[in-house]
């Protein structure tokens, strides 16, 4: 990763692996990727599992041991921290609280999340209920583990459509130093951000320096879109197969968002999840983006330190 303003390295490329705890290592190992993001309960309830601290500490050590670089948890999407609904809402609360502590237990260094819906209560009703939730959860993580805000594609009564909406978040936390940011190449293009455009994403990156600070920006989500540009449908689509397509390089070839955690979420070949022949099409993109090299643009952020240090 990115180490002050003078060192820059290439992204790591990960995928978002099934398995949980005890399994989603060993199919990094697998697909040989060098970020994993995971889920640590199952996305379809809002029980969490009762981790034994023996599984948490062999995670720890296998991910030595693989030399993965960068771990994310992703919270389940039945998360609604804008929900009018108090019992929703005080699930939603619970349950990212309890996956913040699992991630730090691990050694995560972010927990990504969805902001939720206000359903129709409103943009400023909905920031009423998810700052003290936002700010109850933010006292669970630590200097290693952040909070990460995911940029939306804008469906429904959704918050986070706009880059406009995170920095209100951002700015009504008080610019908390662990709550920052993940972006979303789908979620971007569907919301009406033009990421196969370099000027324009140039230009979004400006905005989100001047609005929050690069230095926020601590993962990627490199995912394809099967649903054109400002849709705000959320469809992923493999990597290089939808609206997007081979501009993906655009993405990740940004010199700003070099040094980043990029993972793909797709469904893969198989309709499985990430799988090789993703994964081989991320890397080939890549590969295409960085020989031709990227433009280059202001100053460079500086990035959240490697693993096993402070950020």
């Amino acid at each position: 990763m990115r180490h002050g303003s003078g060192s820059v390295s290439r992204v790591l490329l990960g995928a978002h692996c099934s398995g949980g705890i005890k399994k989603s290592l060993d199919r990094a190992a697998e697909l040989e990727i060098d970020a994993l993001q995971l889920f640590v309960q199952s996305p379809r309830t809002w029980r969490f599992p009762d981790h034994d601290p023996a599984d948490l500490a062999a995670f720890r050590k296998r991910r030595e041991e693989l030399g993965v670089g960068a771990v994310l948890v992703h919270a389940i999407y039945l998360t609604n921290l804008a929900s009018p609904k108090d019992e929703f809402y005080e699930k939603s609360v619970s349950t990212l609280r309890n996956t913040v502590d699992t991630a730090c237990a691990i050694g995560a260094e972010a927990v990504v999340f969805h902001v939720g819906s206000h359903q129709g209560a409103g943009f400023e009703a909905g920031l009423e209920r998810v700052v003290p939730a936002l700010a109850l959860v933010l006292e669970r993580c630590d200097d290693t583990t952040w909070l990460c805000m995911e940029n939306s594609a804008g469906t429904g009564d959704t918050i986070g459509r706009s880059l406009e909406e995170l920095a209100a978040l951002y700015e009504a936390l008080d610019r908390h130093p662990r709550l920052g940011v993940c972006l979303d190449s789908c979620h971007l293009f569907a919301s009406g951000y033009d990421v196969t455009d370099p000027a324009e994403l140039d230009r979004v990156l400006d905005e989100l320096d001047a609005e929050i600070g690069l230095d926020r920006l601590r993962c990627l989500h490199v995912n394809d879109s099967k649903t054109p540009l400002g849709s705000n449908r959320d469809r992923h689509e493999n990597v290089g197969q939808g609206l997007i397509g081979d501009k993906l390089t655009v993405f990740l070839g940004n010199e700003r968002l070099q040094g980043l955690p990029a993972v793909v979420e797709t469904e893969g070949s198989e309709s499985k999840g990430p799988d090789g022949p993703e994964i081989a099409a991320l890397r080939s993109l890549y590969e295409r983006a960085t020989k031709r090299g990227a433009r280059k643009r202001g100053k460079t952020a500086r990035r959240p330190a490697a693993r096993g240090t402070r950020g």
